[in-house]
């Protein structure tokens, strides 16, 4: 996914908020296909504990995931090596998305 998408993700507490912006207009309907909640839900559950909710973005060509229980605790109280959420946007654009060849240049 990482050559569709740009990603930045940050946190506030136990919830991470992951920001997806298309690298073209023409991959958004891709990205809203496949990077469903469902799928985000999947692919971070070994750090996602929460629901995910997805929020398109209009005029910006961008979706943003909000997961919640995804830090342990947060910063604070949490035990992990990495506590926070900055990561996650990196974690989220290795999932795998196909893409239509006609798209592919």
């Amino acid at each position: 996914m990482i050559r569709l998408a740009y990603g930045r993700s940050g946190d506030k507490g136990d919830t991470s908020n992951i920001g997806l912006i298309a690298r073209r207009p023409a991959y958004l309907p891709v990205l809203r296909a496949q990077v469903t909640v469902d799928r985000v839900a999947d692919w971070l559950g070994h750090l996602v504990n929460g629901p995910v909710t997805r929020y398109d973005l209009p005029g910006f060509d961008a979706m943003n995931f909000v997961c919640d229980s995804a830090l342990n605790g947060g910063g604070m109280a949490s035990l992990r090596n990495d506590p926070l959420g900055k990561g996650m946007a990196q974690i989220l654009l290795t999932m795998p998305v196909r893409v239509p060849r006609e798209l592919v240049s």
